[in-house]
Formats: structure tokens, C-alpha cells, sequence
């Protein structure tokens, strides 16, 4: 990927009027997701196809700015929550049945990392995705704040709050894959690298999607 295209998004502002726009058009959906899937793929199931048989959680992709570069900010969960236990992922979960996913993205985020819904902006949402081995149905929320959160992990849920610069995660030459044991079968992995950091799985497959949405303009 060139330069330009990892400069680009320095401002908060020139990104949420990029993403405004584009997130509203066709999007590349399974295709961009299916790029970081470990390989062979334990599905491809899209959320249609599960209909209602799923677990349903809205996550938040959180663009903000620190140190004069656009970041997103992840966790690394605890060994003790129910699903996904010491993975590298956006805060959300489960969505509760009286709210929407927009509200559960933000009321989870809050719960997790103390971040204030009231300072976000919300700019549209990224393809669904359905991650069969915990038969949960992930809706990812984009929003941006124009100053850092003061973040607030909960001991609980978040064993380390992850700072990613995002021209960090454009940049091709910092994704990696590797032979993994997976449910006691080998697979190719495919992920992220950030200071010994692996991020991978439905984390990555909608990482994937949004980088190539960027990278398309």
C-alpha cells in the first residue's frame, strides 16, 4: 500500500467524511473478510444463512487521534469472560433485548473501557459477520471521536487496552500469517502484528473489510 494511502487518514475529520460516504455504498463484505480467515475457514456462513439462530453482538471500531496519528483502540480480553477468552478484539458484546446494536457497541464499550458514548460520533456500520465457533453473529459499529478517550479498562473483562495506529494496520508489510493448531486441526492464520501482538480471527476479517474500503478511494 503507498504512502499516500497510509498518510491520508491523519485527520479525524478527513476520515469521517471518507467513511461517511463510502460506508453507505455496496460494500466488500464476505469477499474482504474472508482474506483474513484462518485457512480452511471454520465457516462461511454468512449471518442471512444463520437467520436467527445466533448470539448477537454489536462491536465498536473506534477511530481517534493520539500523538498526531489516527488510531483504533482494542482488548485484549481476560482468561475469564464467557467467549473469546485472552483474544484480541474491538470492546462490545451481547446484545441485550431491549436495545438496538448501536446501543449495545456503546453501552459495551462503556462497560468495558469507560468510554463515554455522548463523545462519540457514529458513522455508519461495517458488514455483519457470523463467527461459528461461538455461534455469535457480530455487527461492527464505526465512530470517531476528535480527542482520545480517557480509557477505563474493567479488570473483569479487559486484561490490556491495545493502541493501534491505523497507518500502522494499512500498511501491508505488518500482516503475517503462521501455521496455528486450531480446535485440533492446523490451520494457515492469517493476522495483524503490532508489537508482539496478534490479531487475528473475526477481529481481523473485519479489520480486513475496513482496510480495503479505505484503501479503495
Amino acid at each position: 500500500m503507498s504512502e499516500d494511502t497510509r498518510n491520508r487518514f491523519k485527520s479525524i475529520s478527513e476520515l469521517s467524511r471518507y467513511l461517511k460516504k463510502h460506508l453507505k455504498d455496496k460494500k466488500p463484505g464476505l469477499k474482504s473478510q474472508l482474506k483474513l480467515s484462518p485457512q480452511p475457514p471454520p465457516s462461511t456462513l454468512t449471518i442471512d444463512e444463520v437467520g436467527d439462530h445466533c448470539l448477537k453482538a454489536g462491536v465498536l471500531v473506534l477511530f481517534y487521534p493520539k500523538n498526531g496519528r489516527t488510531h483504533l483502540v482494542f482488548i485484549q480480553r481476560t482468561a475469564t469472560v464467557s467467549h473469546h477468552q485472552n483474544q484480541i478484539s474491538f470492546p462490545g458484546g451481547q446484545k441485550d433485548e431491549n436495545e438496538n446494536i448501536v446501543e449495545a457497541a456503546l453501552r459495551e464499550a462503556q462497560e468495558e473501557l469507560g468510554i463515554r458514548p455522548d463523545d462519540l460520533r457514529i458513522i455508519g456500520q461495517l458488514t455483519s459477520l457470523y463467527v461459528q465457533p461461538s455461534n455469535y453473529c457480530i455487527y461492527p459499529v464505526v465512530a470517531v471521536t476528535e480527542n482520545r478517550p480517557n480509557f477505563e479498562p474493567c479488570p473483569q473483562e479487559v486484561a490490556e487496552i491495545i493502541e493501534v495506529p491505523l497507518d500502522h494496520l494499512l500498511d501491508s508489510r505488518n500482516l503475517k500469517q503462521e501455521i496455528w493448531n486450531l480446535r485440533g486441526r492446523e490451520a494457515l492464520v492469517p493476522f495483524y502484528h503490532y508489537q508482539g501482538y496478534k490479531i487475528w480471527g473475526a477481529t481481523a476479517m473485519i479489520l480486513a473489510e475496513l482496510l480495503d474500503i479505505l484503501s479503495s478511494g
